[in-house]
């Protein structure tokens, strides 16, 4: 096979020095970078930083979820923990960063 034949199956016209665009080889990795950005660590932000807000303004008689999957109305807020009133006289004390949004409570 000649050389000028090897260079036209390879796609390289024929005294080509192989300069490309920087831009050009990383554009594809930027583009990757852009949607995992979009359609997934800034949803994920929003919702952390909504969680955080929610956390921050729980008040007596709020209802919860823990993230053990235990349903139970606020009783008393403290700065790092809540007292969750569960039924039956029984009252727990837990993280804030454990509780969750019930659904149910925004009927």
């Amino acid at each position: 096979m000649t050389n000028f034949a090897f260079l036209y199956l390879m796609g390289q016209p024929a005294g080509a020095t192989g300069q490309t665009n920087p831009l050009v080889t990383f554009l594809p990795l930027i583009l990757v970078f852009v949607v995992f950005y979009f359609f997934m660590i800034r949803p994920q932000m929003k919702k952390q930083k909504e969680m955080t807000n929610y956390r921050s303004s729980l008040k007596k008689g709020d209802k919860v979820i823990t993230t053990g999957g235990i349903y139970g109305r606020v009783y008393e807020v403290k700065d790092n923990y809540v007292t969750v009133d569960v039924g039956g006289d029984i009252r727990l004390k837990i993280d804030k960063n454990a509780l969750l949004k019930d659904p149910s409570a925004e009927e």
